[in-house]
């Protein structure tokens, strides 16, 4: 199996979502992994399928108009400082079968070590917390929860994930603060490093096939579905 590694593109949350998307369902190549690091146009936050549209609304600053719903669960995020990055798995691959807590975990292990290699003291989380019966506070990373990574001295949350799994695979979309890393970062040499980690985890050899050949009408109108009320006040 390869994986197929996209080469980074930078656009706005509607867009950006939509590619994530066509990433799962309409890919060129759907027998084998792909993966993207990707950068945002501006100041944009994305937030979970399931979360209300007016929580979300009253989080984020009222001049931030680029906010779009993710098809992948989780808190809302903040993307102005982050480092995010979606990896598609394949229904071919045992992973696709393994509880989502396990291929949550599997990917954060890859994540922390290549951090790790970067003098970032990142581990994953081994523990939950035991529940209080509250609601979850519905905003990433303002706490660490079970197979996140964080911090090994501070305990700061450095970065989560969502998936979403369907007959054709699994997307897990993620976001790294690199705030919570402290110091700097080589993130070139990082995203090299974890791309390796995915490879070796997926026993997948690294490919770069440049651009997926879908169809651009489809990608064009499926970023007008994100960007539209319909999609992200739903609920």
């Amino acid at each position: 199996m390869n994986l197929e590694i996209l080469p980074v593109r930078t656009a706005g949350a509607a867009e950006n979502m939509a590619v994530d998307f066509l990433m799962l369902r309409r890919y060129p190549r759907p027998e084998v992994a792909r993966y993207r690091h990707y950068e945002w146009r501006g100041p944009a936050f994305t937030f979970g399928y399931s979360q209300k549209f007016g929580f979300v609304r009253a989080q984020v600053p009222a001049d931030v108009l680029d906010i779009c719903r993710r098809p992948t669960g989780g808190g809302l995020v903040d993307h102005s400082e982050d480092w995010t990055y979606a990896l598609v798995i394949p229904r071919a691959h045992a992973l696709w079968d393994a509880r989502a807590s396990e291929c949550y975990r599997a990917v954060h292990e890859c994540l922390a070590a290549a951090l790790a290699a970067k003098s970032v003291p990142a581990v994953v989380k081994k523990s939950a917390e035991p529940a209080t019966g509250g609601e979850p506070a519905g905003v990433c990373f303002q706490q660490a929860e079970l197979f996140d990574v964080m911090h090994a001295s501070s305990g700061v949350k450095i970065a989560g994930a969502a998936q979403k799994r369907t007959g054709q695979g699994m997307l897990l979309q993620g976001s790294v603060w690199r705030p919570a890393c402290g110091g700097a970062v080589d993130w070139d040499a990082f995203g090299e490093a974890f791309e390796s980690g995915l490879a070796s985890l997926l026993g997948a050899k690294p490919a770069h096939p440049g651009w997926p050949e879908w169809n651009e009408d489809e990608e064009t109108a499926l970023t007008e579905q994100y960007a539209s009320p319909e999609w992200n006040e739903q609920r």
